[in-house]
């Protein structure tokens, strides 16, 4: 079932990742979802700690539409 699948994802990564990396990702998917909500730069970074050289690699992936989008849109389908 799928949320199997995604508990074998969290286990996954967590035997991947650092808690450093998790959390770094973590920030990064904020950041994702903070962008396409139309947040500025100055308050990203303020809200999650990165740097605006990192939310601007963020940006031009969300843009790309590549993995950001995807999961963005795959949150916000199972929030309805």
């Amino acid at each position: 079932s799928a949320n199997v699948r995604k508990i074998s994802d969290i286990d996954f990564f967590a035997d991947l990742c650092t808690p450093a990396e998790l959390q770094e990702m973590s920030r990064r998917m904020q950041a994702a979802k903070m962008l396409r909500d139309g947040h500025i730069y100055n308050e990203i970074a303020s809200s999650t700690g990165l740097s605006t050289a990192t939310i601007s690699r963020v940006n031009s992936a969300l843009r790309a539409g590549g993995g950001y989008s995807r999961a963005l849109d795959s949150l916000e389908a199972e929030q309805k």
